[in-house]
């Protein structure tokens, strides 16, 4: 272009607005009102448990210590889930009380190229909370350094 010079890079606050929308939106994806899974869960063993036991040979039907083996991996795997979900929820207390340990301090936040130096004003609470930092909301991992008072 003639003598036009286009201004491509973003400030601070329209990058952590963007992240902001694009989170919003991954968040929402969902395909025929149910979001995507790639996982097997509890409920697929047992649909495959029972479509076996349903499809079997009458004659030569599937053997006791077989259907306890196949009941174990069910059972286990339920625990595991259990389990997961639990870590799960205990991640999510920890990271926020990371955040909330983070009130009142100097932070410097990353974006990209750019660093931007304030005192964290307030915290959200969840998997990913976010601080507040010259009224913008900032993820945690984009905090590089926390100062103290």
């Amino acid at each position: 272009m003639d003598g036009i010079q286009l201004n491509t890079r973003l400030s601070d606050q329209e990058m952590a607005k963007l992240n902001m929308q694009v989170d919003s939106f991954n968040k929402s994806i969902t395909i025929e009102g149910r979001k995507v899974q790639r996982d097997l869960g509890k409920d697929d063993f047992l649909k495959l448990l029972i479509t076996q036991l349903s499809n079997q040979d009458p004659t030569s039907p599937m053997e006791n210590t077989q259907f306890i083996a196949q009941m174990a991996q069910f059972s286990s795997l339920e625990q595991m889930t259990n389990m997961n979900q639990e870590f799960a929820k205990m991640n999510s207390m920890l990271v926020s009380s990371q955040a909330v340990g983070t009130i009142g301090k100097t932070v410097d936040i990353t974006l990209g190229d750019t660093k931007t130096t304030g005192v964290v004003e307030a915290v959200t609470y969840g998997a990913n909370p976010q601080v507040r930092v010259n009224n913008m909301y900032y993820d945690m991992k984009q905090i590089s350094a926390v100062y103290g008072e």
